[in-house]
C-alpha cells in the first residue's frame, strides 16, 4: 500500500509509485481509486498552490466545522517541513505534532484530515506547495495555533528568529487557548 501510518491516528503519508527511466519520471499524484481501495474517500473540491522563499513559515491553520478541510499536501519544487497538530477533543494524541520533510525529490504527500492544525516552513531556496482540499475556503471559520508554542516542541527546520511569518499568524493563540469544535471519532 502506498499509505504509511504515523503515530497520530488518521494522519497518513502517501508515497506514490514513481516510474522513472532515461526520459524522467511519471507518477499519479492522486487517483481516487487508489485512495478508495485504502478506505480513503474524500471528495476534493479545491486545489491551492503557493510559492515561497526560504524561511517562510505558514500556519498553523484550521477551519472550524462545518467548513473544516482535509488536505492532501505535496511539494512541486523545493523542500518544506510540513507539520500537523492533532486538535480533536478526545483523541489519544491530542496536542501532539507530526513533522515530515516533503520535497519535489521525495514526492511524499501528507494527508491531513479535519481536526488538525496544519502549517509548513520552507527549507530550500524556494518551494512551490500544492494541496487539495475537500471543502472550500471560508474566512469566517479560520482558526489556528501560534507556530512557536513551546508546548508543541516543533522543529521547523529553520531558525525561528529568521522565520518570515504573516502578521495574521503572529497573533494566533497557543494550543491551550484555542477554540475549536473538533472531536475524535473512533
Amino acid at each position: 500500500m502506498p499509505f504509511k501510518e504515523t503515530h497520530i491516528p488518521d494522519l497518513l503519508v502517501f508515497e506514490p509509485v514513481v516510474h522513472g527511466d532515461h526520459r524522467g519520471y511519471f507518477f499519479e499524484s492522486y487517483n481516487a481509486n487508489t485512495f478508495s481501495a485504502a478506505g480513503i474517500t474524500y471528495n476534493f473540491v479545491q486545489d491551492n498552490q503557493a510559492r515561497s522563499t526560504y524561511g517562510v513559515l505558514r500556519g498553523l491553520h484550521y477551519q472550524l466545522e462545518p467548513y473544516a478541510q482535509t488536505k492532501l499536501v505535496r511539494v512541486l519544487e523545493g523542500s518544506i517541513i510540513d507539520v500537523a497538530v492533532d486538535v480533536r477533543t478526545g483523541s489519544p494524541t491530542y496536542g501532539q505534532s507530526f513533522a515530515i520533510e516533503l520535497s519535489a525529490a521525495n514526492k511524499l504527500q501528507l494527508l491531513v484530515p479535519k481536526g488538525f492544525a496544519h502549517g509548513y516552513a520552507v527549507i530550500s531556496e524556494t518551494a512551490e506547495v500544492m494541496y487539495k482540499c475537500d471543502n472550500f475556503y471560508h474566512k469566517g471559520s479560520e482558526g489556528g495555533i501560534i507556530f512557536n508554542d513551546p508546548a508543541l516542541k516543533i522543529d521547523w527546520g529553520i531558525d525561528l528568529k529568521d522565520a518570515i511569518v504573516s502578521e495574521k499568524d503572529l497573533v494566533l493563540p497557543k494550543l491551550a487557548d484555542i477554540s475549536h469544535n473538533f472531536t475524535y471519532n473512533r
